[in-house]
């Protein structure tokens, strides 16, 4: 991923649209947003700003534009999280693990989850060697 990636909250709320089905015209994105109740002329301005960003693309079609994702869920979840723990850890991923393991709701399912994911990892690396 070589594209910066920053989206606002709404921003993200939009996308979220639009990754689960596209392509939309503006009139379907704001009946999902329906819950918002943000004004159609703020959703058009979002829309706006998403696509000046390139993370959005729209194609004219008749009479409707319709707007597509150009960034993945992916790129943006990987992009949020390494913004996330450059700002609030200083950029250790050390104590960003630490911190959320160390908390006392974590469950057994993701302890379980993390050490699959960390023996995986592992495994790679040991390949690669």
């Amino acid at each position: 991923m070589n594209k910066q990636i920053n989206i606002s909250d709404a921003e993200w709320k939009v996308m979220c649209v639009l990754w689960e089905n596209h392509p939309l015209i503006s009139s379907q994105i704001i009946k999902r947003l329906e819950s918002t109740n943000w004004n159609p002329n703020t959703i058009h301005t979002l829309l706006s700003r998403l696509e000046k960003k390139k993370i959005i693309g729209v194609e004219k079609k008749s009479r409707f534009k319709e707007y597509y994702p150009l960034v993945s869920r992916e790129e943006c979840q990987i992009y949020e999280t390494k913004s996330f723990v450059e700002k609030v850890y200083d950029g250790s991923m050390k104590m960003f693990l630490s911190s959320y393991i160390n908390q006392d709701n974590i469950s057994e399912d993701d302890i379980q989850y993390l050490k699959n994911l960390i023996e995986k990892k592992e495994s790679n690396r040991s390949k690669k060697k």
